[in-house]
């Protein structure tokens, strides 16, 4: 039986999480440059104005990158965008990851897994549970440097990271131009539950 998610049957303009892990769940992240590398990998295929550009075929929504593992929320355009996205991002990471800690072979857990999301809740469950990942191990995890929190706060942004598709959801229905930063603070920081309840198998085993 295919593990959960692994199946990859993927829909033009369909929402997707994306994760996966280290092999043996050992560390894929281990110091600062590594987790900017991977975004700068992140940033080559996304940005609209590179030249190796994906922006048409699939856009980055939201991402957390963990020690072990990582989590991208995404829009996948084109049939094939998010193949030909971790195809480019895993492989040239891996190459780098292999040269700086003289390894070989693959460092992730077999391909990577893909939830389709099928609803409004899970949309806005998937960011939320996304970005309270780092909650699990260090206790200001608002201030987390490797995720897209800051992004969504409107502390930072960038041209290859989408917010607007989950911050509308949070606009001031007054205020047309106001986007919804703070509510949806309020949305993730006030949130005393476990989200990866509610999104059953969109979540990483």
């Amino acid at each position: 039986m295919p593990a959960k998610n692994s199946v990859k049957i993927y829909l033009e303009n369909g929402y997707y999480h994306i994760y996966n892990r280290g092999t043996g769940k050992n560390e894929i992240f281990i110091d600062p440059e590594d987790y900017k590398v991977f975004l700068h990998y992140l940033e080559k295929y996304l940005d609209p104005s590179s030249q190796h550009s994906m922006a048409k075929e699939v856009k980055l929504l939201a991402f957390c990158l963990m020690p072990n593992h990582f989590h991208l929320f995404v829009l996948q355009l084109s049939r094939n965008g998010i193949t030909k996205l971790m195809r480019a991002v895993s492989t040239c990471y891996a190459m780098f990851f292999n040269k700086k800690y003289e390894k070989s072979g693959t460092i992730f857990q077999g391909i990577y897994k893909a939830a389709l999301i099928e609803s409004d809740p899970q949309f806005l469950h998937i960011s939320r549970y996304i970005h309270l990942n780092p909650r699990s191990f260090i206790k200001d995890w608002e201030n987390y440097p490797y995720s897209s929190y800051k992004f969504y706060v409107g502390e930072h942004k960038v041209s290859w990271l989408e917010t607007t598709f989950v911050l509308n959801f949070f606009n001031d229905k007054n205020n047309a131009d106001r986007i919804g930063h703070s509510s949806y603070r309020s949305f993730v920081e006030d949130y005393a539950l476990d989200s990866k309840g509610e999104l059953a198998d969109l979540t990483i085993d």
